[in-house]
């Protein structure tokens, strides 16, 4: 697996906010969420998601979701005031935000683009989320994250 720092890392160092680097294996090309909160050892509940989504006046937002949930797209386009969203086509995502499918991180995209957490998170202290990376996950405190992107909570999962 790739060393050294990620995006996302460089910028939660450059904000100064404190943070746990969580690797995991790959090789296995188990890499959806709950894979992944199983390699880590965590609850799955505590580990997110990164989508990218587009909405009709075709503005992209970030909707970050636990991975044991699906995003909802109508609770989404009306948290971010879309008649209509709709995913990012895989390919678009790294020159969107850097990052490659699976290893998308909220931290340390190219540009802030309007982010969206999940409600259930506010029920956090702690937050698992990409480190940048496959094989790479950031554990941060839920506030901490939330005020480095300026997310909105939102209920943008379905029930």
């Amino acid at each position: 697996m790739a060393k050294g720092k990620t995006n996302a890392m460089r910028f939660l160092d450059s904000h100064k906010v404190h943070y746990e680097f969580i690797s995991y294996e790959i090789k296995d090309g188990k890499i959806d969420g709950i894979s992944v909160a199983e390699k880590i050892k965590k609850d799955p509940e505590m580990v997110y998601k990164t989508l990218v989504l587009k909405g009709s006046s075709n503005s992209v937002y970030v909707f970050i979701v636990p991975v044991e949930k699906e995003l909802d797209l109508k609770k989404a386009a009306k948290a971010a005031e879309e008649k209509k969203i709709e995913m990012v086509p895989v390919n678009d995502i790294q020159k969107l935000t850097g990052y490659i499918r699976g290893g998308c991180s909220p931290l340390g995209m190219k540009k802030l683009y309007p982010t969206f957490l999940a409600q259930e998170a506010d029920d956090l202290h702690r937050i698992i989320v990409s480190g940048g990376r496959i094989g790479a996950q950031i554990e941060l405190e839920t506030e901490e994250l939330i005020k480095a992107i300026s997310a909105k909570l939102a209920e943008i999962t379905t029930n």
